[in-house]
């Protein structure tokens, strides 16, 4: 690439609020990582390399350092690397993931790790902090939020309510810690209420004991995202209309949402309650909790045009999933005492470059680190200096000679 032809470097703005990167990252036996150690230092992180190299892997293992199943909704087993003659379908073997994050007060040890034995063993994570055992990936969210957004996801606006609904709560853990530990409360406690039932156990005080527990956390969860809600839209409301990406309308669809707006949080609790308990009979035929926040949808809305999401051509939704990434981010950056990593997987391939060059500003006034994947490194050139790059190819990652 000719002098003539280079374009110029962005000249980024130092970040409003502190980072807690990702400085250092540690893989064993995950995915196609027999083992790797990458120092991916403070700032922004490109990783490129051919498609099926293990870029996503690298991003996954991250996403294991935040609550859920990750970016891919894996099992733990699945996580395992596998070798040519393993069964994909078995119970995997152990493997690990650890993190230095660059926290307020010193660097902080992050760890996550499947050890097949037991049933138990096997449908739960192992999490470490400095080295001690906690209980959830709930405690991952007091020392480092995440926020991702992959091609698998472009189809947000079109498939199914659950997926919206788990990308607006992992936008929120972004900028609120008990988000996540209320999803995990309400979720256990269905669980526990559905094998229960599924038992024919009808022990009635058991079960409105859990249904309370159901009903505290529901409400708890619905008013967590009405608060968030209205703050998005508020940050939503402040974009420029001549954005690279547009705003967006967003709104709930979701019974325990709406009843908050009506009445008071107690009666909604009562009156969830007492569902519950009406419906033991049919949820125990059904196999699954009929109602709750657990059915919400997230409803969004093109601003500009008037028109839903759904119906929006396709680089319109990405644009519109980017701006909701960042509004998360930005709101993150205000809430807290940090900005959340950003894992983002090929989101420039469809970018052009006005929206890629608006990407990197946004991402860098915010002082984010972003994890970027890619195939080639030309797309991310605006990152110069503010970003180290990384060739991924057979299971390992090197550093990149920028050829730019």
């Amino acid at each position: 690439m000719s002098v003539v032809e280079r374009q110029d470097e962005l000249d980024l703005p130092a970040p409003a609020r502190a980072a807690r990167p990702v400085v250092n990252l540690m893989l064993t036996n995950f995915r196609s990582y027999a083992a790797l150690t990458l120092e991916s230092g403070r700032g922004s992180v490109v990783l490129t390399g051919a498609n099926g190299a293990g870029k996503t892997n690298i991003l996954e293992a991250l996403s294991m350092l935040a609550p859920g199943r990750g970016l891919r909704g894996a099992t733990l087993a699945q996580l395992s690397r596998k070798l040519a003659n393993e069964d994909e379908d078995g119970p995997g073997s152990p493997w690990a993931v650890g993190a230095t994050i660059e926290g307020p007060t010193g660097p902080v040890q992050l760890g996550a790790g499947y050890m097949p034995g037991g049933e138990s063993a096997a449908s739960k994570r192992v999490i470490r902090v400095d080295g001690e055992t906690r209980g959830t990936s709930a405690a991952f969210t007091d020392h480092v939020q995440m926020i991702w957004l992959t091609p698998a996801q472009d189809r947000l606006f079109l498939d199914g309510a659950s997926d919206r609904r788990r990308f607006l709560d992992r936008l929120i853990a972004g900028f609120d810690a008990r988000h996540a530990s209320l999803w995990s409360a309400y979720e256990k406690a269905m669980r526990d209420r559905l094998s229960l039932l599924r038992s024919g156990r009808m022990d009635a005080n058991w079960l409105s004991s859990i249904e309370r527990i159901m009903a505290e956390t529901a409400v708890a969860l619905g008013a967590s995202r009405n608060e968030a809600l209205a703050h998005l839209t508020a940050v939503l409301s402040e974009e420029d209309p001549s954005s690279a990406f547009p705003a967006a309308d967003l709104a709930l669809d979701g019974e325990i949402e709406r009843a908050l707006t009506a009445m008071p949080a107690i009666r909604v609790e009562d009156e969830f309650a007492h569902a519950l308990s009406a419906n033991r009979s049919l949820d125990a035929e059904a196999g699954r909790t009929k109602q709750g926040p657990h059915t919400t949808d997230m409803l969004v809305r093109h601003r500009t045009k008037g028109r839903d999401a759904r119906h929006c051509s396709t680089g319109e939704q990405k644009s519109l999933m980017i701006r909701l990434v960042l509004a998360g981010a930005d709101l993150a950056s205000r809430r807290t005492d940090a900005t959340p990593v950003l894992l983002l997987d090929e989101i420039v391939a469809h970018l052009d470059d006005q929206r890629r060059r608006a990407l990197f500003s946004v991402v860098g006034r915010l002082g984010a680190q972003a994890w970027y994947t890619g195939v080639e490194q030309r797309p991310f050139e605006a990152l110069g200096a503010n970003a180290r790059f990384f060739n991924v190819s057979n299971g390992s990652v090197t550093p990149a000679s920028r050829s730019f």
